[in-house]
Parts: C-alpha cells; sequence; structure tokens
C-alpha cells in the first residue's frame, strides 16, 4: 500500500485516502482525517513517516504521516515479518511504553500483532524508561524489543524505537529492509492481532533490573550525600529513587512539580535537560536543600545530565564535561576482556577529543564513531563505557546496551560521593583531568533554516572554500564524505593547531532530526600551558591557573562560533 501522495486534486488521491480511512483499526482517527480537508489533509499524506534506525517518530495523528495505531499495527508486522524471515519465529519480544499521549494505544497494537504472528511477547507492566526494554532484550535473550517513547520530543510526538537481539538498536541494512516489509504489508485493519498472554517473566523485570545496578556500582559508606532530582515529567522518577537508595543513596531531594509523569511536560518549554532554561528548577531545587549533585534525566530516562557547583554557582554540566568524568570513573576500575585485550571506551566524531587521552593514559582502547548508540555500542570488545555530547552515557554495556540515565544517574552519583569524601566537589575533579591531559572546552552552534537547501548549500560551500583560520589558528578541512573507512558520513572537520599547542576543531554536520546546521566546537591546550601575548592581549586577566584556561578557552569558542555565523551570512 503506497501511503504517500502529492495532492488531493484528483480522483484516485481522493479514492486513496478514502482506501485508508476505511483501513484504520481505530474510529478515533478514522473520524479525525474524515473532518479534514484541503491543505489539512493533503499534509498528512505528502509521505509517510520513515522508518529509521531508531524506528518511527512523529506527531500523534491520524494518517500515514503521524504515530496513530493504523501506522505503529502496519510497522509491527513488518517488524514480526522481518524476524521471521530471519529465522525468529517464536522467540520472545520484550515491549514496553512511556507514559506520553498514545503510549498505551500503541503499545497493545504491537504486543497483539506479535503475539498473533507466534512471538511470546514479554509486555513491561507499566509505564517505563526505555533503558528497561534494552535490559530485557539482553536479560531474556529476546529476538527483539519495542518501546513505545519520543524521549525528550515535544508534547505532541511519540515514537516506537526497536531493538534486536542483544538489545541494541537496528543498523542499516535492517532498517530499510523492515521499510520494505512495512509498506507491502497488509492493511492495518487486516493485519490479524491476538490478545496477549501473561508472561511471568516481566513481573521480574525491574527487579533484576536494579539488581544489575546494584551489582554493577558499589553501596556508598554512609547516606549523606544531599541529590537533587528531576524526572522532568517523564517515568525515571520513582526507579531513580529506587536505584539510588540501593545503592545506599537515601537524601535525594526531587522537583515535586515535575515528578509523577505527565505527557503534557507543563513546566518546561521542551523536555529536554540540554535545553537552556529546563533544569532551572532542579537548580534551585539543589540551591535550597543544599545539595552535593543535581540529576536530571529526560522523559523516557534513557539520558542524564548533571549539575554541580562550578565556581560557587550552581549550572548543568555539559556532555562532554561528564563523559570525561564516568569515562575516568569507569577505567579507573575496568577489567579487560577474557583474552586480556585491554577495556574499550567509546564516543563520537562530534564528541570531545579528551576521552581518549584518558583511555590512552588509563591503558584502555579509546573508538570513534558516528552519531548516534547504534554505532557506539557496537564500537568493540570488551565495551565498558561509551556516551556522546548530548547527554548519553552507556555506563554498563554488558547489562543494557544502549544510554542508561538511570544507571548513569547511580554512577555519578557514587563519583559524587568519592569526591566528597577525598574532600573535593565533582567541579575539581573535572579541573583535575584538565592538569593532566589539558583543558578541553566544548560548545555547540546551530544555524537553523527554513529552507533545507540552505544547508546543503552551507555544506558546499563549506567544501569548496572552507575558513582558512578560526580564532586566529589556521586550519585545514576534512571532507567526512570522501573516507573509505566506518566514519565515512555528511561532515566536514576544520582543525588546526597554533604554535604553543593551542588547538581549535569544529564538526560540521547537517542535523537528522531537525533543519539545523550544526557545529561542534573544541577548544583545547596541551598540559602545562600557559597564555602567551598572541591569545590574549589581557594577559593579567589569564594565567597558568587550569581555572582561567577554563574561561579563556570559553571565550575562544565563543569567538569560534561568531566567525562561523559570519561565514555563513556572507
Amino acid at each position: 500500500m503506497s501511503d504517500g501522495i502529492a495532492d488531493l486534486s484528483d480522483g484516485a488521491a481522493d479514492e486513496r485516502v478514502a482506501a485508508w480511512i476505511a483501513a484504520d483499526p481505530d474510529p478515533a482517527t478514522r473520524a479525525e482525517l474524515s473532518a479534514l480537508g484541503g491543505p489539512d489533509l493533503a499534509e498528512r499524506f505528502a509521505a509517510p513517516l520513515r522508518f529509521g534506525t531508531a524506528g518511527l517518530r512523529g506527531p500523534v495523528r491520524a494518517g500515514p504521516n503521524g504515530m496513530n495505531v493504523a501506522v505503529v499495527t502496519r510497522a509491527t508486522a513488518g517488524l514480526a515479518a522481518w524476524l521471521i524471515e530471519h529465522g525468529h519465529r517464536g522467540g520472545s519480544v520484550v515491549v514496553g511504553r512511556d507514559a506520553r499521549h498514545g503510549s498505551e494505544q500503541f503499545a497493545a497494537a504491537a504486543a497483539q500483532v506479535l503475539a498473533a504472528a507466534g512471538f511470546r511477547v514479554v509486555v513491561v507492566p507499566a509505564p517505563g524508561p526505555t533503558p528497561l526494554v534494552a535490559f530485557a532484550c539482553r536479560d531474556l535473550d529476546a529476538v527483539a524489543g519495542v518501546q513505545i517513547t519520543a524521549s525528550h520530543n515535544p508534547p505532541g510526538d511519540n515514537g516506537y524505537k526497536v531493538y534486536l537481539a542483544g538489545g541494541a538498536q537496528i543498523v542499516p541494512p535492517a532498517d530499510g529492509e523492515i521499510e520494505e516489509l512495512i509498506a507491502a504489508s497488509h492493511d492495518a485493519v487486516d493485519v490479524p492481532r491476538h490478545d496477549v498472554m501473561h508472561d511471568p517473566r516481566a513481573d521480574e523485570i525491574v527487579g533484576r533490573y536494579l539488581d544489575r545496578i546494584s551489582t554493577r556500582f558499589p553501596t556508598v559508606a554512609d547516606a549523606s550525600l544531599r541529590i537533587a532530582l528531576t524526572p522532568m515529567h517523564g517515568v525515571g522518577g520513582a526507579l531513580a529513587v529506587e536505584a539510588l537508595a540501593r545503592a545506599g543513596l537515601t537524601d535525594v531531594h526531587v522537583v515535586d512539580e515535575q515528578f509523577d509523569p505527565d505527557p503534557d511536560f507543563p513546566t518546561v518549554a521542551f523536555p529536554n535537560p540540554e535545553e537552556e532554561g529546563a533544569s532551572d528548577l532542579l537548580l534551585a531545587r539543589a540551591e535550597k536543600v543544599g545539595a552535593d549533585i543535581a540529576i536530571a534525566l529526560d522523559p523516557d530516562a534513557d539520558r542524564c545530565a548533571v549539575g554541580t557547583r562550578v565556581e560557587g554557582t550552581w549550572r548543568m554540566l555539559t556532555g562532554d564535561e561528564t563523559g570525561a568524568l564516568l569515562g575516568s570513573f569507569i577505567l579507573s576500575d575496568a577489567a579487560a576482556g577474557p583474552d586480556g585485550s585491554p577495556p574499550v571506551v567509546a564516543s563520537t566524531l562530534v564528541s570531545s577529543s579528551l576521552l581518549e587521552k584518558i583511555a590512552r593514559r588509563a591503558g584502555a582502547r579509546h573508538v570513534t564513531t558516528l552519531t548516534g548508540f547504534k554505532w557506539l555500542v557496537r564500537a568493540g570488545e570488551p565495551l565498558r563505557y561509551a556516551y556522546e555530547e548530548a547527554i548519553g552515557h552507556c555506563v554498563d554495556p554488558d547489562a543494557v546496551r544502549d544510554k542508561d540515565g538511570i544507571s548513569a544517574a547511580v554512577a555519578l552519583a557514587v563519583l559524587a560521593d568519592r569526591c566528597r569524601r577525598d574532600g573535593v566537589g565533582v567541579a575539581d575533579l573535572l579541573l583535575s583531568l584538565y592538569e593532566t591531559h589539558g583543558v578541553h572546552v566544548t560548545r555547540q552552534h546551530s544555524v537553523r533554516v527554513d529552507d533545507t537547501t540552505v544547508i546543503a548549500s552551507l555544506m558546499d560551500r563549506l567544501r569548496a572554500s572552507p575558513p582558512s583560520a578560526l580564532a586566529g589558528i589556521p586550519v585545514t578541512a576534512e571532507d567526512y564524505a570522501r573516507r573509505s573507512d566506518d566514519l565515512r558520513t555528511d561532515a566536514i572537520a576544520l582543525s588546526g593547531v597554533a604554535g604553543d599547542g593551542m588547538s581549535v576543531r569544529v564538526m560540521a554536520r547537517p542535523s537528522g532530526t531537525e533543519p539545523k546546521l550544526k557545529y561542534y566546537i573544541e577548544m583545547t591546550t596541551p598540559p602545562g600551558f600557559v597564555v602567551s601575548a598572541t591569545q590574549s592581549p589581557a594577559q593579567t586577566t589569564y594565567g597558568a591557573d587550569t581555572r582561567a584556561l577554563v574561561h579563556l578557552l570559553d571565550d575562544m569558542t565563543l569567538r569560534v562560533a561568531a566567525e562561523l555565523a559570519e561565514y555563513g551570512r556572507t
């Protein structure tokens, strides 16, 4: 069944719309489409939601260009057909959901289609974090998992995330093969659906997940570490509190206004801890209760951000700063592989270069991957830690082969407790990493456009005539689209090193989800760097003091961002 139509001006298009409505098993969305007309109706049929490497994601609404029961039913029929074609008939499939609008309906439809196709369906019994499904896939040796979630998207969205055997996200060519089978599937009303028999293994998922976290991270000696916590109206709050309690950390102060799941996310403009202002209530709570650390989860609890006092003021750390802290912490006791191979840590090509230096000093192997955890968790073995700058952290790959905000929160709290017992703050530990490996400061600058052809034009210009210098440092360009290895992608690197060792690196790439061109900026110094007059005319402002160097490099990243903005305008 082909769903995309250019307009609704001919009889064939009218018939296609009527056929979709007739094939929609949900009376509510049938009525919704029947009430639409003109451009609104045409937009619903302009193109179907694409099934990508993370499954589906889009607005909750009727029609092939939305998240609804009909689309979920056909997507699950395609997934089931793919699993059967690959020899997994009758295997276990885990189905979970968050608390967004439509999640309960969509999860029920997915479970019923899989049951009718002959799979043993294990339904997570209540709305829960995405990492639970990734964990259960691995723990139960399931052939696949489906989580209904739109993660940190706006309130009107929902999604359909797929894991395969081993609990990792799908990668090409599986995504394309599944999309072809979805396109060839029956009309939604004709896809068989059966009631799902209760599988007692479902009742053990949460307990086994918590047990695993307790095993992986040590219980602290006392419970005096004070933690401020928000799940940002998502599904991770109660589980995070329980996981922290099992680690001996019971002095947890939650943001009451954001603790219970609420699909409307009433206190935040955008439910993403990375967004400016999203963590204001958390930081205010941390200040009020005198917390040692502040932790924010995104709505499906697969991502985790941490806040701490930096020079007396509360702020959220960047994903790169947190990645360096967790990487150093985990590598401090990371085991080698059974064959003696060094532990592996991974980060993406747009993340800071600091983790690589930490790994080298620890005798570990660092691997750089493309963006996305579907690549990070396949970086190599024995994988011990992986992160991406967008506050995603995989701190226990043996249990969860994806980013996991709950276990990352426990790891960060245990790390903060260790710092407190050593008489230092988390920010002090970050400074010590800079003193050992050099200061590393990162910043992201985005160019948002209404016309996506502008992004292609900017990338073409970067390839043909890149800037010759950034922040006064000569740079050269590398086109990652011309690489022949696993890092081949639509991205351009601009990098250079000054005579005194200060370096700049910018990765430019189109966003995969938004109409943006993203610049990932990193400024670094070697260990023991001393500012010269060429870097800063105000030499008295900066010196060898590490904190001062952090401020200098932060200023330099702002300068690079301004130069890139000007480059885009000229």
